[in-house]
């Protein structure tokens, strides 16, 4: 019988239907012609999506293949699930962070709450336990209350999902500033633990091989959501509600356990979670990714709703599904298995032979397409580019008058002010493996029968990519690894997610060629591979762009429990030393935003050989034994670091420096950090470290900061802890 009503393959050509569902006229044109004929409704959705930027990253391809992606320790690179790396001991450690801002910026709650979703089943199709969560966050000002509902909603979703499920929320970074204002950055980062003989892939091989289905049923949630995604936000975007899906974190702790037990079955051939564009990308790539074609039955689907056409079921984004491969013959191995955590495993379909993906329905072949067309034939692009117009302009100088009033309103800013409002709502220490919680330089997770652990950061600042993509790109990989580094960390590898605006204007192209290429240049400088990641363009809201903004996870190993180190003093008596020389950068700075409410002028400079022999010098110093608190500089500059180092401690800080004030208080001069040192060890570590010491832990409670001989800031740690963790609560809080 014909299915319902949907419009002909003439009709989708003559009316160019295919436009409302994202593709080009030239992109309609190739399909028809590696087709040999008019693709039929369901044939043009699946290849929308699977032709959208989201999943085929058709514009953004070229500049991903700068990254360096081996290296000793990698054991996957992209083009899985997760990237993974070897941590010794039989055991390694898989990761991937993705975007979810379209979703968020419509649905806040269940945008961020499917963001995580997805982000674990990336990791745990690999074969890993996920055992941390991150997330990086981007909001516009806090004086307006969309942005507030936004915060409140995105931090309720990530903890909803993540607390329920049982995976720690461990760390993460947030920044506001006007440009996300309509379009909020919600990236979700997932770190796992697993041997090596248990790493799987998403590979359909095996010919005549069983398609099972894993997970809730499909609904219509979430249909479109990878065009969704490739799209700019506009006015209109509200009513894109259905492309938003909804999540279920206790199927998905019911999916984990199960999955993590049909891995270490032998009769598992391949697993690949249901994504971006669902049932069809993960069919799609597994068959691709081996060299075979895919059969599939929609009428063995389970399906949550009536009716559901095979373009609907195709197109779902529903949550908490997995695709995987089963050897013929041992299918209910598997369903034993899943049955035991309450779950159906299905089966949909069969490996074959021919490089076909076809779909039955009712009887009828509704799908017929070469499987690479639709994974490997999509178009790439090589956009034109454009350096923006530089402004005329001479940055405007600053002046600080009160350097202890500027310290405190700097302790105030949402970007700089604790974040303890947000990760209290976080579940942190589920699975009690967290050694270093949220508020240091980075998260540490030990690893349970070693002696070993893992740090795991996330990091942007977004400000330098705006004014300089490259330098900012190479500055957001180098702040990645201080954190690690700092935390008694060896960094090991990064996944990233690319938001941009619309690549199609030059100058958006521009800068993520800029950003691409200082991303580059760090990472291979620092040793420290591209293993995974995401790109998310089209970050735009009614043609205002967001500024660059390539997220960096990265994530770095201690070889040794005893050389866990944190930002906080320890005893009164060390010595506290400054790394690094400041120079008057200001530019794109917390005091320029403060002082200002803008940025211009030149980013701060990066050498990024200087970078790497602080880095290493500093990692030798801790795993001495000769260091007892590490913080790297950043936003606000060397005073707002001093004070970070001691609030929320019974400590003091009298510091003495020298030099041009506004450059050694508030200057956000690169690769400088702040230790302390018990004075026994002050020797070996001046011998082993290029280090001035400028003052001492008390215990009186203030910090003191002389300047020439003259002291210029003098304040109780305690008045100054109470602006700095109640700035966030009370911004979120007010009716303005």
């Amino acid at each position: 019988m014909p299915l319902l009503l949907e419009p002909t393959a003439h009709e989708i050509k003559e009316e160019k239907l295919y436009a409302e569902m994202g593709l080009t006229d030239e992109e309609f044109n190739k399909i028809e012609r590696l087709l040999g004929r008019t693709p039929n409704y369901t044939e043009t959705g699946i290849f929308s999506v699977m032709w959208s930027e989201h999943c085929s990253y058709k514009k953004s391809k070229p500049l991903l293949s700068k990254f360096p992606t081996n290296g000793k320790r990698v054991l996957q690179g992209p083009g899985e699930g997760a990237g993974i790396i070897d941590i010794g001991d039989g055991l390694a450690v898989a990761f991937k962070i993705e975007s979810h801002n379209h979703p968020s910026a419509i649905e806040p709650y269940q945008g961020a709450a499917t963001g995580v979703g997805g982000i674990l089943r990336d990791v745990f199709s690999m074969g890993a336990r996920p055992i941390a969560l991150l997330n990086s966050l981007r909001f516009g000002e806090l004086d307006h209350p969309r942005t507030k509902y936004l915060l409140e909603e995105v931090v309720a979703g990530i903890a909803g999902y993540g607390n329920c499920v049982g995976v720690p929320t461990v760390g993460g970074e947030i920044q506001f500033d006007d440009c996300y204002k309509g379009n909020p950055l919600v990236n979700a980062m997932c770190v796992g633990l697993i041997k090596h003989e248990d790493i799987q892939v998403g590979k359909a091989k095996g010919i005549g091989n069983t398609v099972m289905y894993i997970g809730s049923a499909t609904g219509r949630d979430g249909i479109h959501g990878a065009t969704f995604a490739s799209e700019e936000l506009t006015d209109e975007s509200a009513e894109d509600r259905p492309a938003v899906q909804v999540g279920d974190p206790f199927m998905e702790k019911l999916l984990i356990e199960a999955c993590l037990e049909v891995v270490k079955c032998d009769a598992l051939v391949g697993i690949q979670d249901m994504g971006a564009a669902g049932l069809t990308s993960s069919a799609s790539e597994m068959a691709s990714k081996a060299g075979t074609g895919i059969e599939l039955n929609l009428d063995l689907v389970p399906q949550r709703e009536q009716g559901m056409t095979p373009y609907e079921m195709m197109l779902s984004e529903s949550q908490e599904r997995m695709l995987i491969v089963v050897e013929k013959g041992r299918e209910q191995e598997i369903k034993d298995i899943v049955a035991n955590y309450d779950l159906e495993a299905v089966e949909v379909g069969e490996v074959i032979e021919e490089q076909q993906f076809r779909l039955r329905f009712k009887d009828e072949i509704v799908t017929d397409v070469p499987v690479d067309a639709l994974a490997e034939d999509a178009p790439v692009y090589h956009l034109p580019s454009a350096q923006p117009k530089q402004s005329d302009q001479k940055p405007a100088s600053l002046t600080i008058d009160d350097p202890n009033q500027i310290l405190e309103n700097l302790l105030k800013q949402p970007t700089i002010a604790s974040k303890e409002w947000v990760y209290s709502q976080y579940d942190y220490q589920v699975q009690t493996n967290t050694v270093v919680q949220p508020g240091s330089d980075a998260a540490v997770l030990r690893i349970r029968g070693t002696n070993k652990a893992i740090a795991m950061t996330t990091d942007c600042n977004s400000r330098y990519l705006h004014l300089n993509p490259k330098g900012g790109g190479q500055i957001a990989v180098a702040e990645a690894a201080r954190n690690i580094v700092c935390s008694g960390a060896e960094p090991v590898a990064i996944t990233d997610c690319l938001n941009f605006g619309n690549p199609d204007k030059p100058e958006v192209y521009w800068m993520m060629q800029q950003a691409t290429e200082g991303m580059a240049e760090a990472c291979e400088t620092l040793s420290t591979p591209v293993i995974s990641g995401n790109v998310s363009l089209y970050n735009e809201t009614n043609g205002t762009s967001v500024y660059p903004t390539p997220v960096i996870g990265m994530v770095g190993l201690i070889h040794d429990l005893n050389h866990v180190t944190t930002q906080e003093a320890k005893q009164v008596g060390d010595y506290v030393y400054l790394i690094g020389e400041s120079t008057n950068e200001v530019s794109g700075s917390e005091l320029q935003k403060m002082l200002l409410g803008y940025y211009d002028g030149e980013a701060p400079q990066l050498d990024l050989e200087v970078e790497k022999a602080r880095q290493k010098e500093i990692l030798k110093a801790i795993q001495s034994g000769l260091v007892q608190s590490a913080h790297d500089v950043a936003e606000g500059g060397l005073t707002v670091a001093l004070a970070e180092k001691v609030m929320t401690t019974q400590f003091g800080l009298h510091i003495e420096l020298e030099g041009q004030e506004l450059a050694e208080l508030f200057s956000e001069t690169q690769s400088r950090f702040v230790l302390t040192v018990k004075q026994v060890n002050a020797d070996r570590f001046e011998a082993q470290v290029n280090a001035t010491r400028i003052g001492t832990v008390t215990n009186d409670g203030k910090l003191s900061v002389s300047f020439n001989g003259e002291n210029v800031i003098r304040q109780s740690v305690d008045y100054l802890t109470d602006h700095w963790k109640g700035a966030l609560p009370c911004l979120v809080k007010s009716k303005a």
